[in-house]
């Protein structure tokens, strides 16, 4: 196990390398004004405004957000954005985790409910999130749950889980009809009951899906808020950043790019701790599948 994640690690920092290297390349090579291939302008521009050297971009990080007298270091200032980010797509993720895991069991335990769903569960996801977005987050300020206002930040988290949950939900109905029939007429023979089964059977069988699942659930939740943020101009998060970065983006452009490697930044956190939490499930089960 520990070989194998330093063997990931070493890929990833080669895939960086190998990035920066290609980003360079182009730069190098590429028309300054950008060009155009059987009539089309797809080759993009590789002037300074639009493709700042990497290690422009880099030395940014540790110079001040702006000109102001209290201004902090830039990266300090994304990492303050990522992290209220993080918390919303965190909570983004956990619901649509609970939607998708609830909406896969129920899927599992009525055939029909399956063929009923599924399609619509599938079509939710042609929906734009930048079209639904301040559909959801007009919510704010018109619902009254027992006294608690429903905030802005909360529409936010729902919008994420309104992407990470259609992974999970898929992933997840597919391990619980996962056990063979051998095993489901074993059950039976104890007369065990649908929920037994599930508990003692489907569920442990899922989680080697269930985990892949996570992973994509967790990126799409980062995307989700990120989108969010920036169509709806929600405060404090990196996708404000974005916004606020991309203005100054034409005397300024490789401030806009370390808010870019905040948000990167933030959807390998979130996909780490999945990682993590893969760890510990799947540390006791057979080493085929870890493989």
């Amino acid at each position: 196990m520990i070989a194998r994640g330093a063997r990931r690690a070493a890929m990833f920092v080669l895939a960086l390398v190998l990035v920066a290297a290609w980003w360079e390349f182009y730069k190098w090579i590429g028309p300054e004004d950008g060009g155009s291939v059987l009539g089309m302008n797809i080759l993009p521009k590789t002037s300074d405004r639009a493709m700042p050297h990497t290690w422009d971009m880099v030395s940014r990080l540790f110079e001040n957000e702006s000109t102001a007298a209290d201004s902090r270091p830039l990266w300090v200032a994304v990492v303050g954005y990522a992290w209220y980010t993080f918390r919303l797509a965190l909570g983004g993720l956990v619901l649509g985790s609970i939607i998708g895991v609830g909406l896969a069991i129920v899927m599992a335990r009525f055939r029909l409910v399956e063929r009923g769903l599924l399609p619509w569960i599938i079509m939710s996801q042609t929906v734009p999130l930048i079209a639904l977005a301040p559909q959801v987050v007009s919510w704010s300020g018109r619902f009254d749950l027992f006294g608690w206002e429903w905030p802005r930040w909360a529409s936010v988290c729902v919008l994420a889980a309104f992407l990470s949950f259609f992974p999970i939900a898929v992933g997840t109905l597919r391990g619980l009809n996962s056990p063979p029939p051998a095993a489901l007429e074993l059950m039976d023979s104890y007369a065990a009951s649908w929920w037994q089964t599930l508990w003692r059977l489907r569920l442990p069988a899922s989680v080697s899906y269930l985990i892949p699942a996570l992973k994509l659930g967790a990126t799409a939740s980062v995307i989700g808020v990120i989108v969010s943020e920036i169509s709806t101009g929600i405060p404090g998060g990196i996708g404000r950043a974005v916004i606020s970065y991309g203005q100054a983006a034409t005397s300024d452009p490789e401030k806009l790019y370390g808010a870019i490697f905040g948000a990167a930044a933030l959807g390998l956190v979130l996909y780490g701790l999945v990682v993590l939490m893969e760890v510990v499930v799947m540390r006791d089960r057979p080493q085929e599948e870890l493989t």
